[in-house]
């Protein structure tokens, strides 16, 4: 999972050399930053379960874990779009 991670964060950097063709760089993110996205998306999935736990056995939604889910989103979105940027 983190391998994949890892790709969909790596971008490409188009660096031209004076007299030369250009050519295409690979900028692999950081270690720390794999890391945490995935603790970013286990996280999502653990909080998933736990809304779908909550509406089973309480038969009701909730709005602090359903909160959270946009949060922890909202957290993964940033950084991909932050490091493609």
């Amino acid at each position: 999972m983190r391998n994949l991670i890892r790709q969909a964060l790596t971008r490409k950097v188009t660096v031209g050399e004076r007299g030369r063709k250009s050519r295409d760089v690979s900028v692999a993110p950081s270690e720390r930053l794999v890391l945490g996205m995935y603790f970013a998306v286990m996280a999502l999935i653990c909080l998933t379960a736990l809304e779908i736990a909550h509406m089973v056995v309480v038969k009701a939604f909730s709005s602090e874990i359903f909160a959270s889910i946009t949060g922890v989103i909202g957290v993964i979105l940033g950084a991909f779009f932050g490091q493609r940027a």
